[in-house]
């Protein structure tokens, strides 16, 4: 009789914080771990997620969003997350009433928007937030679905037809690159990035016209986005497009499975070892260490972003 397959892909997705935390532990010869024990190795996890920050760009994490601009703003502010502040984002309105326990949400128009695919997002409609898991089209008029209401510590409410909605954006780690995006043809045109010294000398920052260039301010709950040209009327209304990477988000409950891709599964749990063994056996940091970058060093290898390699020669034209 032929062996039978599970059919399933779900190790990862199934994988709570807990066990995670169990394998670690028996990497270091405990087992049968409670209380404190669970507290700090979720610590520990945290921190770990933290450092994989300074490792370098994760290409799981780059996300996508749209500004809508504003006639005479050049700052774009994007916080942490909602506890935080009110980032901002796209502004659409409602194509239809809503009651208090609706989920799912009708918009004028969805475009530019994370969808399921990149964890949803967070809108405000009048005083409510609302949390969202994906959309129901990627562009046009759309539904959210999936929402969460009264989220933030706001509270569920009846909202009218054509209310004003913004879509906050949230958990940014770092600005990648930035189009500017006429929004009636969806033409981009590449911005610059430029320093602060290179901001600072530009003479007339008021001056208003097509956004050509952009500024990034990374502080600790917040980013900021300062771009020059100014927007004026004319360009009231378009976006600015961009790619971001996004912070990983942190563990969480202990049923929660990691904001993280199976291929790394293999070098967290060998990360969190080695930090586990740095406080419970420190005589085994050393090796724990080397297998945790070696780990590590494959997943950052097989996430690279993978293209083709072109050779251009060199024309010379020595009588030109």
């Amino acid at each position: 009789m032929a062996n039978t397959t599970s059919q399933s892909y779900t190790f990862d997705k199934t994988l709570p914080i807990d066990e995670i935390i169990e394998e670690a532990y028996e990497r270091i010869g405990l087992q049968n771990v409670s209380g404190y024990q669970l507290k700090t190795a979720k610590r520990s996890l945290n921190l770990l997620f933290s450092e994989w920050s300074n490792r370098g760009l994760h290409y799981w994490e780059i996300a996508n969003q749209g500004f809508t601009l504003v006639d005479g703003t050049n700052v774009y502010t994007t916080y942490r997350s909602p506890a935080d502040g009110a980032s901002q984002g796209l502004t659409t309105t409602l194509s239809a009433g809503i009651n208090a326990s609706v989920t799912d949400i009708p918009l004028t128009e969805v475009t530019d928007m994370p969808g399921a695919d990149q964890g949803g997002g967070t809108i405000t409609v009048n005083s409510e937030t609302i949390r969202y898991t994906g959309k129901s089209a990627a562009t046009g008029a759309a539904n959210l679905t999936g929402a969460i209401r009264g989220s933030n510590g706001t509270t569920a409410a009846t909202h009218s037809s054509a209310d004003a909605v913004t879509q906050h954006a949230t958990g940014m780690d770092n600005i990648l690159e930035v189009n500017y995006r006429i929004t009636s043809t969806s033409i981009d045109s590449p911005m610059t990035e430029v320093s602060r010294s290179q901001y600072q000398g530009y003479s007339n920052k008021s001056a208003k016209g097509t956004p050509t260039s952009f500024f990034i301010q990374r502080f600790i709950d917040r980013t900021n986005i300062t771009i020059y040209l100014t927007p004026g009327a004319a360009q009231d209304g378009n976006k600015l497009n961009l790619y971001y990477s996004r912070r990983i988000q942190d563990g969480g409950a202990y049923t929660n499975a990691v904001n993280v891709p199976y291929r790394f599964s293999p070098c967290m749990t060998a990360g969190l070892a080695f930090y586990l063994s740095q406080k419970n056996a420190p005589q085994r940091s050393q090796e724990l260490k080397l297998y945790y970058e070696d780990e590590l060093a494959r997943a950052v290898k097989e996430d690279g972003d993978i293209t083709s390699t072109y050779i251009a020669p060199k024309v010379y034209y020595p009588n030109a």
